[in-house]
C-alpha cells in the first residue's frame, strides 16, 4: 500500500483530463447564450426534481418494509395482497401508472362536490399530488420485492434468541431484523435510488416542471437541442453521483456481519 488517494488511480486521473477537456471544448464551442435567461427556472426544476425524489424514495421505502415483511413471513391473506401489489406495479410501466392516477383518479374528483368543497380540492387539483403517490407506489412495489428477500435472508438462529431471551416482537423487529435487512440491501437501495431519479422526468408528462422539463422548454423556445440535452445529462449524472456516494460512506461506516 502506497498511501496513494484512490482518486490518484492512473484509470481515475485519464477520466479527469478527458472530461476536464470535454468541459473546455463545451463551453468554448456550444451555445450557451440561453443559459441566463433560462437559469432561475433550471433551478427550480432541480430544486422540484429533488424534493419528488426526496419524498418518494422514503416513502416507498417505508411502504416497502411492511411489503416485504408481509411476503417473508406474514398470513397468506397478508402476504397474497403484497405479492400481488408488487407483481402488478413491477409488470406494468410507470408512465402507465402516472395517467392512470392522473388522467383516471384525477379525473373523478371532480364529479364529487363534497371534494370539490373540501380543504384537499386545492391540491387535488393539482398534478403534483399524483406524481408524488405513482412513484411512491413504484418505488414501494419494486422494494417491496427487495425487502422480502432481506427479511427472509436474516439468519434465523439470531431471531430464535431473541425469542428464546423473551424480547417482545416490536423490540425484535426494530433492533434486529430490520437492521439486519436494511444492512443487506443497501448496495441494491442505492441502485433503486438512482433508478427512481432517472424515473423523475417522467412527471414532465403531466404538467410539472423538472429539470427534464426545462431542458424541453429551452429546445422548444430557442430550437437548440444538444446544449440543453447535455447540460440535463450532466445535472442527472451529479445527482446520481451524490447518491452513490452517500449511500457507498453509509455503507462504510455499518458494521459487517462476521463468519
Amino acid at each position: 500500500m502506497t498511501g496513494r488517494p484512490a482518486w490518484l488511480a492512473p484509470h481515475r486521473i485519464v477520466m479527469i483530463l478527458a472530461l476536464a477537456a470535454f468541459v473546455a471544448w463545451s463551453a468554448a464551442s456550444l451555445r450557451w447564450s440561453w443559459l441566463p435567461k433560462y437559469a432561475p427556472l433550471a433551478v427550480e426544476g432541480i430544486w422540484r426534481t429533488l424534493w419528488i425524489l426526496a419524498v418518494t424514495s422514503v416513502l416507498g421505502f417505508l411502504l416497502a418494509v411492511p411489503l416485504g415483511l408481509a411476503q417473508a413471513v406474514g398470513p397468506w391473506y397478508l402476504a397474497a395482497p403484497a405479492h400481488a401489489f408488487c407483481t402488478v406495479i413491477r409488470g406494468t410501466p410507470l408512465l402507465l401508472q402516472i395517467w392512470l392516477l392522473y388522467y383516471g383518479l384525477g379525473s373523478l374528483f371532480p364529479q364529487f362536490p363534497a371534494i370539490r368543497n373540501s380543504e384537499l380540492w386545492p391540491y387535488l387539483r393539482q398534478a403534483w399530488p399524483y406524481a408524488v403517490l405513482a412513484l411512491t407506489l413504484s418505488y414501494a412495489g419494486y422494494e417491496g420485492e427487495v425487502m422480502r428477500g432481506a427479511f427472509a435472508g436474516v439468519a434465523r438462529g439470531q431471531i430464535e434468541a431473541a425469542t428464546a431471551f423473551g424480547m417482545p416482537r416490536l423490540t425484535l423487529f426494530r433492533r434486529i431484523w430490520l437492521p439486519q435487512a436494511v444492512r443487506n440491501v443497501l448496495p441494491t437501495l442505492g441502485g433503486e435510488t438512482i433508478l427512481q431519479l432517472k424515473a423523475t422526468p417522467l412527471v414532465a408528462t403531466i404538467t410539472i416542471v423538472d429539470i427534464y422539463a426545462v431542458a424541453t422548454r429551452v429546445r422548444q423556445d430557442t430550437f437548440i437541442v444538444y446544449e440543453p440535452l447535455l447540460l440535463l445529462a450532466l445535472v442527472y449524472m451529479a445527482i446520481a453521483g451524490v447518491i452513490a456516494l452517500v449511500f457507498r460512506r453509509f455503507e462504510a461506516r455499518v458494521p459487517q456481519r462476521r463468519g
